[in-house]
């Protein structure tokens, strides 16, 4: 049983829900993503994701009209596998098409470019053997891309990222709500006052790539949270 955590864009509330890992995902339409090929790789049975994403993927498998298969979509940051501020791990991210033809990639990579549906469409020189598209918030707090501002009162999957960051660091921040409450404020704080950060409980570029940097594939701990 997965517990999975949707950010609602329509109502800006975040939503949990129980499912097994053959049922489909929430918002999922026909059952043409299972939270199985969702936490792909993943062993974590906390997920997230948002609405938005789920519904641009409904409507491109519909505009495909045939399966696509999932490699890689959901991991949590102490996971790795993916790079730094990786949308993967905001649960908005798809790399699909691995073991298909290149011609099939090229007309799925065409469809994904052409549909409007996603904030990002990866180019075949970066990703040749799969296909990689996510519905990432924009804009980025980094010039270079990645995640976006947050401070207090942010509510958002990537505050869920950084609450399991800094847990997982040592630097409680509370339960996985996705709310950038005082727990979260004070964690950063101290995270950033341990690091030489400016002290200003908003996660900004610096302090983004800091705590990925750190939190990057060391492995669930002690202080980690679900």
């Amino acid at each position: 049983m997965a517990k999975i955590i949707v950010y609602n864009n329509d109502t800006d509330r975040m939503e949990t829900y129980y499912r097994d890992l053959s049922e489909a995902m929430p918002y999922n339409v026909n059952r043409t993503l299972t939270v199985r090929e969702f936490r792909g790789a993943s062993r974590s049975d906390t997920l997230w994701t948002t609405k938005k994403t789920m519904t641009s993927w409904n409507s491109q498998r519909a505009l495909y009209g045939a399966p696509i298969p999932v490699g890689y979509a959901f991991r949590r940051s102490w996971e790795g596998g993916h790079s730094g501020q990786s949308q993967h791990y905001a649960g908005t991210a798809f790399d699909v098409g691995q073991g298909w033809t290149n011609a099939q990639r090229a007309a799925l990579r065409t469809s994904a470019q052409n549909s409007g549906l996603w904030s990002y469409v990866e180019p075949v020189s970066i990703s040749p053997t799969w296909v990689h598209f996510d519905r990432r918030q924009k804009p980025p707090a980094c010039s270079t891309g990645g995640y976006p501002f947050l401070k207090r009162g942010s509510l958002s999957v990537y505050v869920l990222i950084a609450q399991d960051g800094l847990n997982t660091l040592g630097f409680g921040a509370g339960s996985l709500d996705g709310i950038f409450g005082a727990n979260t404020y004070n964690a950063v704080r101290n995270y950033q006052a341990s690091r030489g950060l400016a002290v200003d409980g908003i996660i900004g570029c610096n302090t983004w790539r800091s705590i990925q940097e750190n939190v990057l594939g060391t492995g669930r701990t002690a202080t980690t949270i679900d």
